[in-house]
C-alpha cells in the first residue's frame, strides 16, 4: 500500500484531500493542516485582467506588476546610476573585474535586477545602410534611458559602415541576420561572442520565428526583445523571447522613418518615478579625418566648399546605392538627372556614383567636364553633404543624412504617400518633397524639380 501511494494516480488526492494520507507515513506535517493555521497560506489571489503581462507565453499566471507594491528604501526609484564598478585595467586585454552577471553582488547594483537596469545592450539590426541609419534614434534613446549603458551592434557588412557616424556604439560586429542559411562555424562563433559579453538586454529588428528566437535565447541575455512574423511563422518564438512586437507587414521598412515606433514605445515606457523618454531626432557625427579625405576628393574634381550641390540616386545595380527596402523604386537614370542639373546656376553639381563602372555613363550623358565623385561609405557621403549647400536625391540615405546635418534638400519620391512616410514634417527639416503623379519615379515632373532648385540656390546666386 505504501508503494501504490507514490504512483501518479495518488497525486490528485494529495492536493484535494490531504487528511486521507495515513498519518503513519509522516510525522508533524503541519503544512497539511488548514490553510488558516499556516502563515504562508494566508495570501489571497487577486487578478487584474487589465494589467499588461510581461509575456503570456512564459507565465500564464503573470498579471503584471502590482502598482500598490512598495519596494522600500533599498530599491531606489528613478533612472539607473552610472556603472559603479572599478575602471578596466588598460594593460589587460580582458579588462578588470568583469564578472558574469550575478556573480559579483557586492558590486552590482540591486536595481540591476529589481528595476531592470541595463549595463550592456546588444542590437541585432536587419537591413543595410538606410535601416541602420534610422536606428540611430533608438540607440540614443537607450543611452538616455539607461545612463552609462554600453551599446553593441550586430549587423550586415554594409550596415556596419554606418557606425563610423555614431559615437554611442562600442563594438560593431559583422554577422548578417538576414542570412537564412549561415555557415555553422560563423553561427556558433557569434553565439559564443554574445554569451561571453553577458548582455542584460538584446534587441533585434529581424522578424523572428522559432529559429531566430532560439539564436537570441542562446545569447543568455536577461531581456530578449524582438520583432516577430505577423503570421503563423511566429509560432513558438514567444516562448523564447521576453518581449515581442508584431509589425503591420512582412517588411519592417515599409514603416518609413518611424519603422521602429513599436520598439521606441517599449524602450521609452515610463517606470517608477521615470517619465516617458522622448524619441530623439536623427543625428550623426563626423570625424576630422573623414572630412579631410572627402575634401581632397571634391577639390580634385574642381569643386569648392559651400559652392556645390550633391546629386545622389543614380540608377545602378550596385549594392552601394543606399536605398531603403521599403521603397525599391527610388533610383533615376542619368538621363533624367542630366535634365534636372541643367537648371542649376551659380553652383557646381557633384554626381555621386556608387560604382566606378557608372563613371563612363555619366561622362557620356552629362559631358567630360562633369564633377563625379566615387563614394560608397555613408561616412564619406555625410562629409560631402556637410560641405555642400544642399542635396538633390531620391529616397536614399542622402536625404536622411542631409536632414541630420541640417542641410537643405530636395527629395524625389515615387508617390506623395512615400514622401510623407519617409520624411515626416518635411518643412521643419528644410526638405522639399516632389512626388510623381503616376506612382512611378521615372515619371517625375522635371519642371517642378528645376523650380525647387531655383529656390534652393537663389541666395547663393544673389550673393
Amino acid at each position: 500500500m505504501a508503494t501504490t501511494s507514490l504512483l501518479p494516480k495518488s497525486i490528485s488526492p494529495f492536493f484535494t484531500n490531504p487528511t486521507s494520507i495515513p498519518s503513519t507515513h509522516f510525522t508533524n506535517v503541519s503544512f497539511l493542516n488548514h490553510p488558516s493555521q499556516h502563515p504562508l497560506c494566508t495570501k489571497k489571489w487577486s487578478f487584474r485582467p487589465n494589467a499588461k503581462k510581461i509575456n503570456p507565453w512564459l507565465d500564464p499566471f503573470d498579471d503584471g506588476d502590482d502598482p500598490d507594491m512598495e519596494y522600500g528604501s533599498l530599491f531606489s526609484d528613478g533612472k539607473q546610476d552610472e556603472d559603479p564598478r572599478p575602471p578596466d585595467n588598460p594593460e589587460s586585454p580582458y579588462g578588470f573585474l568583469k564578472f558574469p552577471m550575478g556573480y559579483n553582488v557586492e558590486v552590482a547594483s540591486l536595481g540591476l535586477k529589481i528595476r531592470g537596469d541595463v549595463r550592456r545592450c546588444c542590437c541585432v539590426i536587419s537591413g543595410g545602410v538606410y535601416e541602420n541609419l534610422l536606428f540611430f534614434p533608438v540607440i540614443q534613446l537607450i543611452k538616455d534611458r539607461y545612463p552609462g549603458v554600453q551599446v553593441d551592434v550586430v549587423t550586415s557588412p554594409r550596415g556596419k559602415q554606418t557606425y563610423e557616424l555614431n559615437k554611442n556604439v562600442r563594438w560593431a560586429d559583422v554577422y548578417d541576420p538576414d542570412d537564412d542559411f549561415p555557415e555553422p562555424a560563423d553561427y556558433t562563433e557569434m553565439i559564443g561572442v554574445l554569451k561571453n559579453r553577458y548582455y542584460d538586454m538584446i534587441l533585434s529588428t529581424k522578424l523572428a520565428g522559432l529559429g531566430h528566437a532560439a539564436f537570441l535565447f542562446m545569447s543568455t541575455a536577461r531581456d530578449r526583445v524582438s520583432y516577430i512574423y505577423p503570421n503563423v511563422n511566429a509560432a513558438g518564438a514567444g516562448l523564447l523571447l521576453s518581449e515581442t512586437f508584431t509589425p503591420d507587414s512582412m517588411n519592417l521598412s515599409d514603416g518609413g522613418y518611424n519603422m521602429y515606433h513599436q520598439m521606441n514605445d517599449w524602450l521609452g515606457r515610463p517606470a517608477r518615478n521615470v517619465p516617458r523618454q522622448p524619441v530623439p531626432p536623427l543625428k550623426v557625427s563626423l570625424s576630422r579625418k573623414l572630412k579631410e579625405v572627402v575634401e581632397a576628393k571634391y577639390k580634385n574634381v574642381g569643386a569648392e566648399k559651400g559652392k556645390y550641390i550633391v546629386i545622389h540616386g543614380i540608377q545602378s545595380d550596385s549594392k552601394a546605392s543606399m536605398q531603403s527596402r521599403g521603397d525599391t523604386d527610388s533610383l533615376l537614370p542619368i538621363q533624367v538627372w542630366a535634365e534636372i542639373t541643367k537648371a542649376i546656376r551659380g553652383v557646381r553639381p557633384i554626381f555621386v556614383i556608387p560604382h566606378e563602372k557608372e563613371r563612363e555613363n555619366v561622362e557620356e550623358v552629362v559631358g567630360d567636364d562633369a564633377s563625379i565623385v566615387f563614394i560608397t561609405t555613408p561616412g564619406q557621403l555625410t562629409a560631402l553633404i556637410n560641405d555642400s549647400i544642399g542635396v538633390i536625391a531620391t529616397n536614399t540615405a542622402a536625404v536622411q543624412l542631409a536632414i541630420a546635418r541640417e542641410k537643405p534638400s530636395i527629395a524625389l519620391f515615387c508617390s506623395e504617400e512615400k514622401g510623407n512616410l519617409f520624411v515626416p514634417n518635411a518643412e521643419e527639416k528644410k526638405c522639399t518633397i516632389i512626388s510623381s503623379a503616376t506612382g512611378k519615379l521615372i515619371d517625375i515632373n522635371v519642371e517642378a524639380v528645376t523650380s525647387a532648385i531655383q529656390i534652393l540656390d537663389r541666395p547663393l546666386v544673389v550673393a
